[in-house]
């Protein structure tokens, strides 16, 4: 009894010396759902409020690598809006009748209801050419790219983002996306940029509008560059780096998608590949999880580092998809990336003055940088927050949170052992 007041005792006089800041910390504990929710609220708040009021070109503090190259730097804001999108689009996509009456979710309600609604005045703006916040669609090679990340965000938001747009906004959209036809895709990943535009505009506007040659080409061509279990080498050499998360397992499992979506009857059987696609990036995502160490960081490797999280994104798409592998729990993959999110967000300097996001990995690191890097650029990492379209009370979110992989084979736990999965789907091509 007298060891239990001198603990008890000691603990008081301990909490007494506690910074009131550290008090406040204690006593609010957000859930994780709360924190993501905060994180990706702050990160699309200064844009869409800006460009819903065509404002975002003249209000942007933007930020461009030491070795940028010649293109036009209009090239930020398209990479800002289009990536961002992507990003939080399930989360906007969330009916509002699946939030509850509890506070947290009143509260995350109201921010879905205003970014959703600055959200569609943007992707107005963005086609308009009478709006200050027209994109500046075929300037340069690059628009490919974030067209296709905006083609995305409607693909993963479709009956929110895409269904909602008045008549004149769409036919904009799908000239300005058949536009881009005249900028040739480079022997990489890019080829993934053309089909989904063309996948889309195939199940947005019918198969006669779509050029099928360039959703073929691609799923030939990633086909031909899979180099087995879960990564795909960016064209024809393999390289060490994140391409298979930024682009290449979500693109594609979204191009053959679209396929079966739009009916299209061609020489491919999109079923079978797209069976085969979500097999491989079921892999890969448990080769994302065993990279997060105990501590919430994970391996810095190739280029393009300052995307952030969006080397996660192949994991964060299988948790929305409900297709992890049975390797994975809801509940240690929530509380892996939980943590990478506070090791990342927490301390360090993501974003400016402004409220926009800096060049860096995990802070400010202009160093890091890329010839094309700008700060539109990192809206990337919005990618990991994709199982926000699942609604409060999915398992994903009420689930306990358990330790992942690192956390119970560097702590004595036991944990399952990691193979190489065969590729062995066979698919009867009609070449």
């Amino acid at each position: 009894m007298k060891r239990f007041i001198l603990v008890l005792v000691s603990i008081c006089a301990f909490s007494v010396l506690l910074p009131v800041e550290a008090k406040k910390k204690a006593t609010k504990q957000l859930s994780d759902r709360e924190y993501w929710c905060e994180q990706a609220y702050k990160m699309a708040q200064p844009v869409l409020e800006n460009m819903a009021k065509g404002e975002l070109q003249k209000n942007m503090q933007t930020e461009f690598s030491p070795s940028f190259d010649n293109r036009n730097r209009k090239v930020v804001y398209m990479e800002t809006f289009g990536r961002l999108m992507a990003g939080i689009a399930p989360w906007l996509a969330l009916p509002d009748s699946v939030f509850g009456s509890s506070a947290a979710e009143q509260k995350e309600l109201a921010q879905v209801r205003q970014l959703r609604e600055w959200a569609l005045a943007s992707y107005k703006n963005s086609v308009d050419p009478e709006s200050p916040d027209y994109l500046c669609w075929g300037v340069a090679g690059q628009n490919l790219v974030d067209a296709a990340y905006i083609a995305e965000s409607f693909i993963r938001g479709y009956d929110a983002l895409w269904v909602p747009l008045d008549k004149v906004t769409k036919e904009r959209y799908i000239k300005e996306f058949k536009k881009l036809r005249s900028i040739e895709p480079p022997y990489t990943n890019w080829f993934l940029f053309s089909s989904t535009i063309e996948s889309f505009i195939a199940k947005a506007a019918g198969l006669r509008e779509y050029d099928d040659f360039r959703v073929m080409m691609t799923i030939r061509k990633v086909e031909e560059w899979y180099v087995g279990d879960g990564w795909y080498a960016d064209g024809p050499v393999f390289a060490f780096d994140y391409y298979s998360s930024y682009v290449f397992h979500a693109m594609y499992l979204e191009t053959l998608q679209n396929m079966i979506d739009a009916r299209a009857n061609t020489r491919l059987e999109y079923r079978k590949y797209y069976d085969r696609a979500l097999k491989r990036a079921q892999k890969f995502s448990i080769i994302l999880e065993r990279f997060i160490s105990p501590e919430g960081t994970f391996p810095v490797i190739g280029r393009s580092t300052p995307y952030r999280m969006a080397a996660m994104q192949p994991l964060a798409l299988m948790a929305w998809y409900q297709k992890l592998p049975r390797e994975l729990s809801n509940g240690q993959v929530r509380a892996a990336l939980t943590q990478v999110m506070h090791r990342m967000y927490d301390q360090q300097q993501n974003y400016n003055e402004g409220g926009f996001l800096t060049i860096g990995f995990c802070g400010h690191q202009p160093e890091t940088a890329d010839w094309y890097t700008n700060n539109g650029s990192l809206y990337m990492t919005s990618l990991s927050l994709m199982p926000l379209g699942l609604p409060a009370n999915h398992d994903f979110w009420t689930c306990k949170a358990e330790p992942w992989t690192q956390v119970k084979a560097w702590g004595g736990q036991p944990f399952p052992k990691d193979h190489r999965w065969a590729d062995d789907i066979q698919t009867k091509d009609r070449w």
